[in-house]
């Protein structure tokens, strides 16, 4: 039978820098935030005896005079603008169910989707017969989906990346990230529906496939998900195979590196 036996490896010192911003104020629910009145209760407090108490167990943010707690692991909420990656679980009538990482499923009505082509006009009763030619159950395609915790997901201005190592990223507000290969032709028309059953080839699988381990070794170190830390974190990991990048003191290598490339970059 084989066995793998791993040696203790000497951990590479902190710069005092990166030691010193990855501190955050975490509490657990009950902990006392502060006891000045001064401040406003934001989400995750409440009042108790003229102190400011955490509700949920994360990490304690300050905008000006409101303080709030954003919580570690949370169900999604939707904002208005919000890009969402979700799976479909149910195809119902003129519309389907979608798992979004919410508290409850969501829907996508037929009326609200782009036809092929996207031509516009009613949708008839072919169409609404037509709707598991559009979107079944637990459709994936040419890619991986990684569920995440909502709160490590960064809000920027666009959460569709093309990444020069060949993939792509959507980085769902909802915590879910979908990882598939870059197209070689973007259409460049008014959008519409479009399925892609082409075959992935060997070397855009493997792309895939760091990438995913990439992500999670970030989740696990409690980094923020965008473009460059994905990034990154892909360019530190290319000196090992895949399947060792989940090992814990490789994945803690990695995430060092792209910590402190992360540091450095902002100057």
């Amino acid at each position: 039978m084989a066995m793998e036996m791993r040696l203790p490896a000497a951990r590479k010192p902190l710069s005092e820098r990166l030691g010193r911003d990855t501190k955050k104020h975490l509490v657990v629910p009950g902990d006392t935030i502060t006891t000045d009145t001064g401040f406003m209760r934001g989400h995750g407090t409440y009042m108790g005896e003229e102190k400011l108490i955490a509700s949920v167990a994360g990490s304690v943010e300050r905008v000006n005079k409101l303080i709030c707690v954003k919580a570690l692991k949370t169900r999604y909420i939707g904002e208005v603008g919000d890009i969402v990656v979700g799976r479909i679980t149910e195809v119902q009538q003129k519309r389907w169910k979608v798992e979004t990482n919410s508290r409850l499923d969501s829907v996508l009505l037929l009326s609200s989707m782009n036809l092929p082509g996207g031509e516009l006009r009613r949708r008839s009763a072919e169409d609404e017969l037509a709707m598991r030619g559009f979107l079944q159950e637990g459709d994936l395609i040419s890619g991986v989906l990684v569920q995440v915790s909502p709160s490590l997901v960064k809000r920027q201005k666009t959460h569709f990346h093309d990444l020069p190592c060949g993939a792509s990223v959507i980085l769902g507000n909802n915590g879910f990230i979908w990882i598939y290969p870059t197209p070689e032709h973007k259409e460049e028309e008014a959008g519409g529906f479009t399925a892609n059953l082409e075959p992935v080839s060997l070397a855009d699988r493997e792309v895939i496939s760091r990438l995913r381990n990439c992500v999670i070794s970030l989740v696990t170190q409690r980094m923020m998900l965008y473009d460059t830390s994905i990034l990154y974190c892909y360019e530190a990991s290319l000196p090992h195979q895949i399947k060792d990048i989940l090992k814990p003191e490789i994945m803690e290598e990695i995430v060092m590196e792209t910590r402190q490339r992360l540091l450095e970059q902002e100057g």
